[in-house]
């Protein structure tokens, strides 16, 4: 896979990584409706968090000078057996690091390691604004079109945050090919070293 920002290394994140990471998700959490969470969780919840990911699905950090810039991961779109071929993907950039193309570069591992263990569907759950305003564009919206996510459902004023009421939409993409004998998703635990090499070569 081709860079297109060479200072940029992916890396899997680390339980050690909580914290840096809290900084880059708490203003998004206290100044934006970008995510629906009201409080920034503990150091402590986020290390589970990260735990919790890194058993089936790639939880990927953007380093830029020795420093993260930004996120990615994966979760189970739904908890049933049939659904394990989907993902749910989240992403947050640094605020001061946006405009970058460290998302673009984020995404495009993050679906580079999915590929690998087999998902099809990939989702993003996104908050979206009946009018733009301070806390929410549509940027996110748009920065999904681009890589080729499809807005594919719309849920009506079904978060509530800073007084405001906002929209939630589901987007799409597609990955890979569905078979009738599809075979298993592989958990990223059992390959994350042989996948990260793979990208990191190129």
């Amino acid at each position: 896979m081709k860079r297109e920002n060479e200072n940029i290394r992916i890396r899997t994140a680390k339980i050690e990584d909580a914290r840096e990471l809290l900084e880059i998700y708490a203003p998004y959490v206290e100044n934006t409706a970008i995510t629906f969470e009201y409080d920034v969780p503990s150091p402590e919840e986020f290390q589970q968090r990260i735990r919790r990911t890194l058993k089936k699905y790639p939880f990927l950090v953007a380093e830029q000078e020795g420093e993260p810039a930004g996120y990615v991961y994966a979760g189970p779109l739904k908890e049933r057996a049939a659904y394990n071929w989907a993902v749910e993907t989240t992403i947050y950039i640094r605020q001061d690091k946006r405009g970058e193309g460290i998302g673009k570069i984020l995404y495009e591992t993050l679906e580079a390691v999915l590929k690998e263990q087999g998902i099809l569907n990939l989702y993003a759950c996104i908050a979206y604004p009946e009018q733009e305003d301070e806390y929410l564009t549509k940027d996110s919206v748009k920065f999904h079109e681009h890589l080729g996510y499809k807005i594919i459902g719309k849920f009506q004023n079904c978060g509530y945050k800073f007084h405001q009421w906002y929209h939630m939409v589901w987007m799409e993409k597609e990955i890979g090919v569905h078979l009738e004998e599809q075979p298993e998703v592989r958990s990223f635990e059992k390959i994350r070293d042989y996948v990260m090499d793979k990208i990191a070569r190129g």
